[in-house]
């Protein structure tokens, strides 16, 4: 726990360092979509956003206007952390499940010192771990004690249902930070529901282990989720570049369905240095956020 805390620190410092210096804005930016509602329209000007646009009045015929909006005096920043069998995968203490309870961890604490509420799910095929939106960081604190001390009871994975769950337990507009491998069918519908009603934050974990299987004949796979072990004869005609092409498809239609739907997405890989992502995502979320 004192390992992990001091490497989050570190992370955390790091990372509001480079908002500050980077993107000349301040660290609260980055965290500002769940803050936003509506305040008043006014004529649109070139370079606007035009997401903002707002279609009923603008058909009224006295031109075209957008939306204002005000900074909401609290705001919440909500996990969304996918703990099932298919995080185990990476090396020791840099498993995706370690990857994604790290980048969990960073956030909160980034979260809690600009004021937000936090709160945290962990989620398999069903609820490991909840913890309720809270203010301080003594609350980002629980949240990485609850991450350290988690042991999931299942290792199936339902997204669908963890997207549910979060949206029945949170009415108020927020920013859903969404930490998974998101490798899992009949979810999409309830992710677009999700960013009609909040600020949305995909990000993928992933292992080479994943997409680079070496020719090894005839090798026992175990499934972590059904529990079952199958033989793969990884040498066999194109075996590997299926798997390899799949796994890519999985991500361009992921990455296209987030485009399409507002949705901030990154991809990590467990072997990748994280915070240059995490900034890198930051930065188009800065530039989006001050259009609006």
């Amino acid at each position: 726990m004192k390992e992990l805390l001091k490497k989050l620190r570190k992370y955390e410092i790091q990372i509001r360092k480079a908002i500050n210096s980077q993107m000349q804005g301040d660290f609260h930016s980055i965290f500002k979509g769940s803050g936003l509602e509506f305040d008043d329209v006014r004529t649109y000007q070139y370079g606007d956003d035009i997401r903002t646009i707002d279609w009923n009045v603008s058909a009224k015929g006295h031109g075209t206007f957008v939306k204002t909006f005000k900074e909401e005096k609290e705001q919440t920043i909500f996990f969304i952390l996918d703990v099932s069998g298919s995080q185990e995968i990476g090396d020791t203490g840099k498993q995706k499940v370690d990857i994604g309870k790290e980048i969990c961890g960073v956030l909160a604490l980034s979260a809690a010192k600009e004021g937000s509420q936090v709160g945290m799910v962990c989620y398999s095929d069903k609820k490991e771990r909840y913890v309720r939106p809270a203010k301080g960081p003594k609350h980002a604190y629980e949240i990485i004690h609850n991450l350290v001390n988690l042991k999931p009871e299942s290792a199936k994975t339902d997204l669908s249902k963890a997207i549910l769950f979060t949206l029945n337990t949170l009415k108020r507009r927020s920013v859903m930070i969404f930490i998974s491998d998101f490798i899992d069918e009949d979810y999409f519908h309830n992710l677009k529901g999700m960013a009609r009603k909040h600020d949305v934050v995909a990000i993928r974990i992933t292992d080479k282990r994943e997409t680079g299987l070496p020719k090894l004949g005839i090798v026992p796979v175990f499934d972590k989720e059904s529990k079952k072990t199958v033989w793969v004869n990884t040498s066999f005609g194109n075996f590997r570049s299926q798997v390899k092409q799949n796994y890519e498809e999985n991500e361009k239609e992921l990455t296209l369905f987030a485009k399409r739907h507002q949705i901030n997405f990154v991809s990590i890989d467990t072997n990748e240095d994280y915070v240059p992502k995490l900034l890198k995502l930051f930065k188009v979320r800065n530039k989006s956020l001050k259009s609006v």
